[in-house]
């Protein structure tokens, strides 16, 4: 199991991911937001076939699909939030925290 949080910003919009590894190798994900964009996509994606959506080209995996037709915003980080909870609920990456700092 995985679990990401995400503070996404100016939207002031949280997010948590947990990634759950079944025996078939497929990834159950409980998201919740305050976002009802993010909501949309967790209504969409709530499984995903882990190993390979890892390896798919960047853009190309069903979680990136499904968060084009849900997100309103290209920026969000939530997409890759998801991703990496799913990286680390399949033994593919080690948990270990991302930051990114914006400034003007």
């Amino acid at each position: 199991m995985a679990r990401t949080k995400v503070e996404a910003g100016v939207c002031g919009f949280v997010t948590d991911v947990e990634a759950v590894l079944d025996d078939s190798q497929k990834v159950t994900l409980n998201i919740s937001s305050d976002c009802p964009h993010v909501m949309a996509l967790a209504e969409d994606y709530r499984q995903s076939e882990g190993m390979m959506e890892i390896f798919l080209p960047f853009g190309e995996s069903l979680l990136f699909k499904a968060a084009k037709n849900s997100l309103k915003h290209s920026a969000c980080p939530v997409p890759t939030a998801i991703m990496k909870a799913i990286e680390v609920a399949c033994g593919l990456a080690l948990p270990r925290d991302v930051s990114m700092r914006v400034e003007k």
